[in-house]
């Protein structure tokens, strides 16, 4: 592959429904999305998961910006690649800033799939045809509010519900759910709202038969959790925390978890999260991917990395239709009874709409070889 040509485009898109967390409430998604082209016209398509401003982790769109401007395009451009997996060697120099590699590593990715003629999904591996998928639901102003989202989204089918929780919006709740719905996959998401004084608050997640509750705890810890691991039924999931394959190897050997979140942002792209989910196999440690309220080129990126064998758990990967009202991607993706197909169309498995990703953009740079 030997790439001339590298498009950036920040894009603007408004979500239908404001979506909140204990970080932040987000009305729309501010994102770069990066176009590869090769030497044939050929392109690959990529998306940057960083926020307008640093909730999640310490990268944003200007930092994402800066890094593929002054470092990653060069790199790229600067040689030919004969494999994705020589992107993650190409950057291993160059610490962390994982979201702004994985924006351009997905974009190779996609172009090498592209050229093989092959769907991404098999280029990575994988063997699935379908995925079973869950939905993420955040804090809503009202319980009443909360029960009548979960009730139309297991009337869609979706195979597990995750409830974002909080200081304050927590046991309570989750007891009202569980007693309107006693029967379904159900975890909590705490986005590192809780410290170790909570851990008899905590321990209270034991009734509610959880699959999981993930990164309770602070962002950066992987310590502190193996302490509530220990005092836990519920399954602790990671997901701030782990950054790379040495991050889930210490945190596996510490007990620090059961379940470990696979974003191909946050570890830096796709040959990070392949090897991520072979070390989880080894150790038989089940895996899901998350969301980051991806348009449908990340969406497409999480489907693909999704049909890994070790993917055992539904991901975040929701419907197209229940974020935007219209997508960037033909067809858009869509969920049937808890299941999207894998595409088998080479690359991603699904058309760029330019027209679309044209009228969502709001500023954009070339640079050439």
């Amino acid at each position: 592959m030997n790439v001339k040509q590298v498009v950036v485009r920040q894009l603007q898109m408004e979500l239908k429904a404001p979506f909140t967390t204990s970080f932040g409430t987000f009305t729309t998604r501010d994102f770069l999305l990066v176009e590869v082209i090769d030497e044939d016209g050929v392109s690959g398509w990529g998306e940057s998961v960083a926020f307008h401003s640093p909730w999640y982790n310490e990268e944003t769109v200007k930092t994402n910006l800066h890094m593929l401007e002054d470092y990653l395009i060069p790199l790229i451009l600067a040689a030919p690649l004969h494999h994705p997996d020589e992107v993650d060697a190409r950057f291993a120099h160059l610490r962390k800033n994982n979201m702004a590699k994985s924006a351009i590593e997905g974009a190779i990715w996609d172009l090498y799939a592209r050229r093989q003629g092959l769907p991404l999904a098999r280029a990575l591996g994988g063997t699935r045809e379908e995925i079973e998928v869950g939905i993420s639901i955040g804090i809503q102003s009202n319980v009443d509010h909360l029960l009548h989202l979960i009730d139309q989204a297991v009337t869609d089918g979706y195979r597990r519900i995750k409830v974002k929780i909080a200081p304050g919006w927590d046991i309570e709740v989750l007891r009202d759910v569980r007693r309107r719905f006693p029967d379904v996959p159900l975890m909590a998401d705490a986005n590192s709202a809780y410290t170790l004084a909570d851990l008899d608050r905590l321990a209270l997640l034991d009734e509610f038969n959880l699959t999981m509750v993930e990164q309770p705890l602070a962002s950066d810890d992987i310590v502190d959790h193996a302490q509530l691991q220990r005092r836990l039924q519920t399954p602790v999931c990671l997901d701030e925390s782990l950054h790379s394959v040495e991050d889930v190897r210490k945190a596996i050997e510490l007990g620090s978890c059961r379940v470990v979140n696979i974003k191909i942002g946050r570890v830096g792209g796709l040959t990070a999260a392949k090897r991520i989910h072979d070390l989880c196999a080894a150790h038989n440690i089940p895996v899901w991917c998350g969301g980051m309220l991806e348009s449908g080129v990340g969406r497409a990126h999480n489907i693909a990395i999704t049909a890994l064998s070790n993917f055992t758990l539904p991901g975040d990967t929701a419907a197209s239709a229940r974020y935007w009202e219209r997508d960037l991607i033909d067809p858009e993706v869509t969920v049937e009874n808890g299941i999207i197909r894998i595409p088998e169309a080479p690359g991603l498995g699904y058309e760029v709409n330019r027209r679309q990703v044209e009228a969502y953009t709001v500023a954009s740079k070339v640079y050439r070889a």
